[in-house]
């Protein structure tokens, strides 16, 4: 995988992928407005694949996701410690990756950090490097905000995301666990 730098400060990926004669070129760039209905979309997306992982811990999509998500993200990109960031293939998002750099958390037990909220792939993108090459541009972004270390969290059953993770140097550290009250322990 080969990356080249735009002058405007945007990453054009050349993604090996061994389905195709040639390899697609996948644009990262920060979102603009133009690209929330895609967000929106594609975290609805987020939202349904979660909760089918385990309907009792995540929320179920409803008629008005789409547009939650993209209102809640439209709010975000102009704030200076998030950096929300899309994946564009000819002229279509087809992924996007939303973080932002936090200062201590006492919950989490952890000192500064940048914590990785969403990285999506629209499922017919997905496979061919599009997450990970996101993975790498958020990852710089947020080391260029000063970030010392990132954190995330991704779902027990999303294996194919633990993947990707682990190949790009991280490790597990915490572990949720979710038991419903009501229930005989």
């Amino acid at each position: 995988m080969g990356d080249v730098r735009t002058g405007d400060g945007r990453v054009r990926a050349e993604m090996d992928d061994a389905l195709h004669a040639a390899p697609p070129a996948v644009l990262i760039r920060p979102a603009a407005p133009a690209d929330l209905e895609a967000i929106g979309r594609l975290g609805a997306h987020l939202v349904r694949t979660h909760h089918d992982f385990d309907p009792d811990r995540f929320i179920a999509a409803t008629p008005r996701t789409e547009q939650a998500y993209s209102s809640f993200l439209g709010t975000q990109l102009d704030e200076p410690s998030i950096v929300v960031l899309v994946a564009e293939r000819d002229g279509e998002v087809v992924g996007y990756t939303y973080a932002g750099v936090e200062g201590n958390d006492y919950m989490s037990l952890r000192g500064p950090a940048g914590v990785l909220y969403d990285i999506v792939v629209d499922p017919a993108h997905q496979g061919q490097g599009v997450g990970r090459v996101l993975l790498d541009a958020i990852l710089a972004a947020l080391a260029a905000k000063g970030a010392p270390r990132v954190v995330l969290s991704t779902a027990e059953g999303n294996k194919s995301a633990q993947r990707l993770f682990a190949r790009a140097g991280f490790r597990r550290t915490m572990i949720e666990m979710t038991r419903e009250l009501g229930q005989e322990g």
